[in-house]
């Protein structure tokens, strides 16, 4: 596989024509699209939707503060390497740096949760295409297959679970630092019968060592 710069520019050459059949110039025929992949961090409250609506709110306001107050999230935030997408039970921060920096700001969230045992969350990690957008009421946003494949890593999971897709484990595998927390899961079925590669993290101080249910549900059903 080739390597591409974190900068390069990609440009789609087509054969357009003003409406009196002239050729457009290449120059000045399509925008410049700029290829930007997203290390992102999905977040959701398992059970939020049986909680009271001043339950909800107490939750996702300690979430937020939680979140807020990892190293990962401040020094990126400061240096204008992150972005955020609220959802109604938690949300995706998508960092623009490293691989590394959803995982470890999961890791923070996870030892913080430690003391609020009442806050039962699950996150999931992906790096993927990622873009900028507007949206129905003329505000920025953020879209892509990036935030997508998060969620749905996130979904194979259960509360206290940090799983990662096979893309981001294998990056870190790499360092040795990282490797006696990964456990591989094997293959997921997400949406539309998609599959994933999934990778536990955890130790003996965060994640969830548990199977995730499920894996035991496709693990039953094969049997």
């Amino acid at each position: 596989m080739l390597d591409v710069p974190p900068n390069l520019r990609l440009v789609r050459i087509v054969n357009l024509k003003y409406h009196d059949g002239r050729n457009l110039m290449p120059s000045e025929s399509v925008p410049d699209m700029k290829l930007e992949i997203g290390h992102v961090l999905f977040i959701d409250i398992v059970g939020y939707s049986k909680l009271l609506i001043n339950e909800q709110s107490e939750q996702l306001q300690k979430l937020r503060e939680i979140a807020r107050a990892t190293e990962q999230f401040r020094v990126a935030e400061a240096e204008g390497k992150l972005l955020r997408l609220p959802t109604g039970d938690g949300g995706a921060l998508v960092f623009s740096d490293s691989p590394e920096t959803p995982v470890a700001c999961a890791l923070e969230i996870s030892k913080a949760l430690k003391n609020y045992p009442n806050l039962r969350v699950r996150m999931g990690v992906h790096s993927g295409p990622v873009k900028e957008v507007t949206d129905l009421n003329e505000q920025a946003n953020i879209a892509g297959a990036g935030i997508n494949i998060a969620q749905r890593v996130m979904d194979c999971g259960d509360a206290g679970h940090i799983l990662l897709s096979k893309r981001v484990a294998d990056d870190l595998e790499q360092y040795g630092r990282w490797r006696p927390l990964l456990h591989d899961l094997g293959i997921c079925e997400v949406k539309h019968g998609a599959t994933l590669g999934i990778v536990n993290l955890y130790s003996n101080e965060i994640g969830n060592p548990e199977t995730p249910k499920k894996f035991k549900r496709e693990e039953a059903g094969e049997k």
